[in-house]
């Protein structure tokens, strides 16, 4: 039987199925459970990029974690106490779940999870994630995957 290699999974929503309403502004806007097995070695930290590249102004995104620790195997539902928060286009450090406008159509949110080699990117919480990708590059081992789906018909 083959190893499965690094993946990113959750208990919420299967990978390009719909994300259930308490994960976004309509309900609870809690993070969903996030699970991951199978990191590359040499992983010493990751970090979590929440985006919605469908937003009718480019790119929104929704969540930035960094300096996740290398032994971390899961985000629990909320994401509290793991990793550091930088600002997503909500101007906030923590998750903002889905919330596209009404009636714009079925929009895709990727939870992409980076494999870095280092324990740190020496950064303060609250920073930009330009600031983020900045301090990541060079530093990537692999990168991961999960895309849900949403949209509103009221708002």
């Amino acid at each position: 039987m083959a190893e499965q290699g690094f993946t990113l999974t959750s208990p919420a929503f299967q990978a390009d199925a719909v994300i259930p309403q308490a994960y976004t502004c309509d309900g609870d806007n809690k993070s969903p459970e996030l699970n991951w097995i199978h990191p590359p070695n040499g992983t010493q930290s990751f970090v979590l990029i929440l985006e919605d590249p469908d937003a009718p102004n480019g790119t929104f995104t929704h969540w930035v974690l960094f300096d996740i620790p290398a032994q971390r195997n899961k985000i629990p539902e909320g994401g509290n106490g793991v990793g550091v928060g930088a600002l997503n286009d909500f101007q906030h450090d923590h998750y903002g779940g889905p919330c596209p406008p009404p009636n714009h159509g079925d929009h895709r949110y990727y939870f992409r999870l980076y494999a870095l080699d280092v324990e740190s990117l020496g950064l303060e919480a609250g920073v930009k994630r330009e600031e983020v990708e900045k301090a990541m590059q060079g530093h990537v081992i692999e990168e991961i995957e999960l895309m849900g789906r949403f949209q509103r018909t009221t708002g």
